[in-house]
């Protein structure tokens, strides 16, 4: 049973990631795209903006296209977790915990998934562990 645990946390947390990911990168799914997520991260301090604005997203969008297939995932993951540590730290903490706030909630359950998949790996049911 756990093998299939890891492939749906996999999977859920890799289609949320590409979702987001899509939206900073690509403007897909009502996004600011990479023009606008820079911009935000301008606001925030970031600098040079754009160049973490490429980071930020493309670590979101190829670290879920890594989840979602099982490549990778141990690396993958931990991308992530660092992301999801300076978004909640840089964006949310002072707004609290909950969501509805703006708070950190969103963000400590995705660091916690990712922590998981850290520590447990992709599974057996993986493109990583049949190459």
């Amino acid at each position: 049973m756990l093998n299939w645990a890891l492939l749906l946390l996999r999977l859920c947390a890799g289609v949320v990631f590409i979702a987001h990911g899509s939206q900073a990168a690509l403007g897909l799914f009502g996004g600011p795209g990479i023009n606008g997520f820079s911009q935000m991260l301008a606001g925030l301090g970031f600098k040079p903006a754009l160049a973490w604005a490429y980071l930020g997203a493309y670590v979101e969008l190829v670290g879920g296209l890594c989840l979602l297939s099982g490549i990778f995932v141990k690396g993958a993951s931990l991308l992530l977790f660092i992301f999801m540590v300076v978004a909640a730290v840089k964006v949310h903490w002072t707004k609290g915990f909950f969501i509805q706030n703006g708070g950190f909630e969103y963000t400590f359950v995705l660091a916690c998934v990712l922590i998981v998949i850290i520590l447990l790996g992709a599974g057996k049911f993986s493109l990583g562990n049949k190459i």
